[in-house]
């Protein structure tokens, strides 16, 4: 799941933590805590253990569709536009364009 790596990050700073001491608090080792602040990616265990000791709520840490995606994370593609679509715009852009010259 992709958290929110500046929420992580804030709350983290906030509580006067290190990567390593949110490591303990939570269970988590410290490569866990560095991978989740640097892309955000998270397991659902990863994920409850820092909503516990950070004292936020899931909707909280989960990185929001409009937020950017976090340096290194995969992005997401674009679904295509099924061929039927395709076809239709095509008549209705040639009927737009006929209809304009004349013809």
């Amino acid at each position: 799941m992709q958290l929110n790596t500046e929420m992580v990050k804030l709350r983290r700073q906030h509580k006067g933590w290190t990567q390593q001491q949110l490591a303990e608090i939570a269970d988590l080792s410290l490569r866990t805590v560095q991978r989740i602040e640097t892309t955000g990616l998270a397991s659902n265990e990863s994920c409850s253990a820092l909503c516990a000791v950070l004292e936020l709520n899931r909707a909280e840490l989960l990185a929001t569709a409009l937020a950017p995606p976090a340096p290194g994370a995969k992005r997401a593609r674009l679904p295509y536009l099924p061929m039927s679509a395709v076809f239709l715009l095509g008549l209705v852009l040639g009927a737009v364009i006929s209809s304009l010259s004349g013809a």
